[in-house]
Order: C-alpha cells, then sequence, then structure tokens
C-alpha cells in the first residue's frame, strides 16, 4: 500500500438491546479489550490513514473510548438508524478530503485482522472500485447472498428476496466493505431507500457499481473474523476463538502454557522468552512477564509488571500497579496492589502489600499487611533493602523501615523503623493457672449433658 492514503469509518451506532446491558455494544470487553478497541486496532494507522467513527445520539461514552484509543479519529452522529449507508453518509464530511481507499467497518466484530483491512485495500490497488468481504458460513441462513460471476461480484441477494437455488449459496456477505476513494462518495450518494423498511443500505453499492460498468470483487475470509456480536453469547463464542487466538500465538512465540485451554490472556498480555504459565491462571489488561517467569495455578494478574524469574503464586493477585523485579517471590494466596518489589524480594504467604516499595532482598513474613487504607485516603509504606518483617505484622501507613531493620513477628508498626534496627511491639503476655479450666466449667454449668 506503498503511497496509497484510506479512510476507514468504523460504525459504532448499534444499539445492541439484545445484550441486556445499559452499556453500549460495542463497549463491551473481548480479550480485556472493548469490542471498539479491537476493530480500530486492527484498522490502517499512519499519517497517510484517517479514521472516522459513527456513533448513535447519547453514546458519549463510546466517544470517549474513541479518543483514548484514537485521538486522531474524528467522531460523527447518526441521529437517525436509517440504514448502513445513511451511518457511512453521516461522515461524509470525512470524505471529501480525497483518499485513495475507503474502508467500512463495524464496531461489533471485535476478530476482524489488520490483514484482512489490506487485503481489502490490494484488490482495490488491482482496479476494483469495490471490494466486499465475504465468508463461507456453516449455516447461511439469514444472511446475505454473495453472487459471483468468475472473479466478479455481481449481486448482494438478502434472505428474504433468494431463491431456492441463491439460498444454498454458502458464501455470504459480512458487512465489511472497500471503495476506491475517488468514486466512494457518488457510489453511496446514489443508493436510495426502495425497499420494505425505507432504509439506505450499504449492499444497494454492488449493483451500481455494475451500472457504472466499474468491477465489484469477493475477497475471502473466515466466519470467525466477521463474528458480529448482538448478545451475550455470541459475546462468549467471541471471546473463544480470541483466546484461542492469543494461546497459539504465545506457544508460537515459545511461551510454555501447561494447559493451554485453562489460561486466560488480555489482547496486549506481553512475554519474555522461556515463561512457564500452570493451569487456571488469568492475565488481565496490562499485564508484562519478563524472561524465566513462572506464574503458578490459579493467580489473577491485572496491569502488572514481572520481572526475570519471578515466581508468582499459586493463588496470588496481581492488582493494578504491581511492579516485581528479578526474582521476586510472591506465593500463595498473597495480593499486590500499586506496589513495587526490587529485586529478590520475598512475600511468600498469606500477605497484602499495597501502595508500598518493597527494597531488594527483603522478607515479608506470612499474615503481614500494609495497612494503607485509613477510610479517607491510601498512605505509603516503605521497607528497605533487606529489611525481615516477622510473620503477622501489621504496617500501619504512612510509616517507613529502614533497610537491614527486622520487625518481631506479631507486632504493629506505626513509627518509623531506623535501618539496622529491631522493633517489637506486643502486649506483656500474662499466663493465668487454671483459667482455661474455670471458664470451660463456666460455660458449661447450666447446660444439659449431650444425648449419647
Amino acid at each position: 500500500m506503498t503511497g496509497r492514503t484510506s479512510l476507514t469509518i468504523v460504525l459504532a451506532a448499534g444499539e445492541g438491546t439484545r445484550m441486556r446491558s445499559a452499556s453500549p455494544k460495542v463497549l463491551h470487553p473481548v480479550a480485556g479489550q472493548s469490542l471498539l478497541a479491537h476493530v480500530l486496532g486492527a484498522a490502517p494507522k499512519g499519517a497517510s490513514s484517517a479514521l472516522a467513527v459513527v456513533i448513535g445520539p447519547d453514546h458519549g461514552s463510546v466517544a470517549d473510548e474513541v479518543r483514548r484509543l484514537r485521538p486522531d479519529a474524528a467522531t460523527f452522529v447518526q441521529r437517525e438508524r436509517l440504514g448502513t449507508a445513511h451511518a457511512v453518509l453521516a461522515a461524509r464530511d470525512a470524505m471529501t478530503g480525497g483518499v485513495d481507499d475507503l474502508l467500512v467497518a463495524f464496531g461489533d466484530t471485535p476478530l476482524i485482522s489488520a490483514a484482512t483491512f489490506a487485503r481489502l485495500r490490494a484488490a482495490l490497488e488491482k482496479g476494483a472500485a469495490l471490494a466486499v468481504l465475504g465468508f463461507r458460513a456453516a449455516d447461511p441462513t439469514g444472511y446475505g447472498r454473495l453472487l459471483v460471476e468468475g472473479d466478479r461480484l455481481v449481486d448482494i441477494r438478502e434472505q428474504a428476496d433468494a431463491s431456492p437455488a441463491e439460498r444454498a449459496i454458502t458464501l455470504c456477505n459480512a458487512g465489511v466493505m472497500a471503495f476506491d476513494g475517488r468514486q466512494a462518495l457518488p457510489i453511496i450518494e446514489k443508493i436510495g431507500n426502495a425497499n420494505a423498511k425505507g432504509e439506505y443500505y450499504l449492499t444497494d453499492a454492488v449493483a451500481i457499481v455494475r451500472q457504472l460498468g466499474l468491477e465489484a470483487v469477493v475477497i475471502e475470509t473466515s466466519e470467525d473474523e466477521v463474528r458480529g456480536i448482538n448478545t451475550k453469547a455470541q459475546l462468549a463464542e467471541a471471546e473463544q476463538v480470541m483466546q484461542a487466538r492469543l494461546r497459539r500465538a504465545a506457544l508460537e512465540a515459545g511461551v510454555t502454557l501447561i494447559a493451554p485451554e485453562t489460561v486466560y490472556l488480555a489482547a496486549d498480555t506481553t512475554f519474555g522468552s522461556d515463561v512457564t504459565i500452570e493451569p487456571f491462571v488469568v492475565i488481565g489488561p496490562g499485564v508484562t512477564i519478563a524472561d524465566g517467569a513462572v506464574i503458578h495455578s490459579f493467580s489473577h494478574i491485572v496491569q502488572a509488571s514481572i520481572g526475570k524469574k519471578a515466581s508468582v503464586g499459586p493463588y496470588a493477585r496481581l492488582r493494578p500497579g504491581t511492579s516485581l523485579g528479578e526474582g521476586v517471590r510472591i506465593g500463595n494466596f498473597v495480593e499486590t496492589k500499586a506496589a513495587t518489589l526490587e529485586a529478590g524480594a520475598k512475600a511468600n504467604h498469606l500477605s497484602y502489600i499495597g501502595d508500598a516499595h518493597v527494597g531488594a532482598g527483603a522478607n515479608i513474613g506470612a499474615g503481614t499487611i500494609t495497612c494503607n487504607y485509613d477510610g479517607f485516603g491510601k498512605h505509603r509504606t516503605e521497607i528497605g533493602a533487606g529489611a525481615f518483617v516477622g510473620s503477622n505484622s501489621s504496617l500501619v501507613a504512612p510509616v517507613k523501615i529502614g533497610s537491614g531493620a527486622y520487625i518481631g513477628s506479631g507486632s504493629v508498626i506505626t513509627k518509623e523503623v531506623p535501618a539496622d534496627a529491631l522493633a517489637v511491639e506486643r502486649s506483656q503476655q500474662t499466663n493465668r493457672e487454671d483459667g482455661a479450666k474455670r471458664y470451660r466449667e463456666m460455660k458449661t454449668r447450666d447446660k444439659p449433658p449431650k444425648a449419647s
């Protein structure tokens, strides 16, 4: 596509009432990203590419998502729902600048790839005025059929208008199209609303292209790639397909997935070399895992950075803002949040480390918690390099533990502990002789004996 300019119009105006959700359909997630994010990620990028997104009225959250993902994109509102061609023309102002290629896609098809957009554009470069994306449907019922003669697309026949022979055709319309940018606007403007619903259908562009003596072609892809999402069931099916793709890509990149079908990844998960992921691990958005790290079973990780040769889990939870240095060990039932653990630090059992910085080589004993929230705000805990925090300690933030300091087990630390100091905070233990015996006698004095 060297030297060619493109405009991609993504139609994201669908209400998706069958999703049974207050959230706009295109904001529902697959692999940790919205449906819309996947489509915008696949759309052409760069200085020679422009992007326009058509949204429905009162869909400010969709516009916010567009701005977050592609600040370069323009948004347009389709005030009335009068068909796909009408939606494209809502972005008319974006089409008047002159481009070589116009792509029309849908915000609810998260599995479409950049390679497929490139194949559509390649057909235009070879001289087609219109390239339509098609797929071979296992069950074509309900889809528009693509009628072809040789290599050329003759028409798109909707199910209701198709003859018995045409209904037997399995080559179906995916809805995604690419137009020769020099002729796109005149073609789309010719589309009328002479149908039962009085709407303007983009599929009518095929007949118009033929009337103008121009060429329309079909580019085929898999049925999975063009899955549209209209229900929660379809959302779950798309998630399955995406997870299979991500697992396969991870395996091909050298990640060891012991039981791939049990591991859930995000679309932006990145791996170093020789990473091992044990069964039943869930990885959410924003996670990087460096060389040689091991993620043990039943761990849940979101927006975290895991250093080289680190060990996480089993049953660990890394929340947003976690950063683990090289060789860090996070053990079973340990939770971290907004916490940095430098190289070699350890928290092996039953601990919570939140809003904290843990120095290199420090040891966090079992049952230790950083008490970071006072009911009104969050406060930080600083633990120096080589410090040892004994089991069942509470570090009441804001507080600082110096390098090499030692905290006695069971302590509640509320004041700074200097470097290399020993801090112990416990009440004086008292033993009352026969106290337990007297207590039991008191509690059972008036109770009838248990039936045998």
